[in-house]
C-alpha cells in the first residue's frame, strides 16, 4: 500500500473538471485507490465519492492506493494533482 500526501494549488480546487480528471485518471488502473481528508475516505474512481470531499486550494488530502500497479496509479495522480496532466 502507497500512501502520498498531497495539497490542492489550483485555484479550481478538485471540483467539476479537476475531479473528473482524476477519476479518468484512477480508473485507468486495477489498483484500489482512495482520496481521504481527515475521517473521510472515498473511491477517487466515484466522481460522486471525489466530489462529496469539496476539496479547495490549500486543502491537504491523501491518495491511497493498493494493487499490482499502485506505483504508478499514484504517480500519474500525483502528476495530474501538481500540473494538471498526467502525462
Amino acid at each position: 500500500m502507497i500512501r502520498k500526501t498531497m495539497t490542492i494549488e489550483n485555484f479550481e480546487g478538485l471540483q467539476s473538471r479537476p475531479a473528473a480528471l482524476l477519476v479518468q485518471v484512477a480508473g485507468k488502473y486495477t489498483s484500489t485507490i482512495w482520496i481521504e481528508q481527515g475521517s473521510k475516505r472515498v473511491n477517487a474512481k466515484s466522481i460522486m465519492g471525489v466530489l462529496s470531499l469539496r476539496l479547495v486550494r490549500g486543502d491537504e488530502f491523501q491518495i491511497v492506493a493498493r494493487g499490482d500497479d499502485e506505483k504508478q496509479a499514484v504517480a500519474a495522480l500525483t502528476r495530474l494533482v501538481e500540473t494538471g496532466s498526467a502525462e
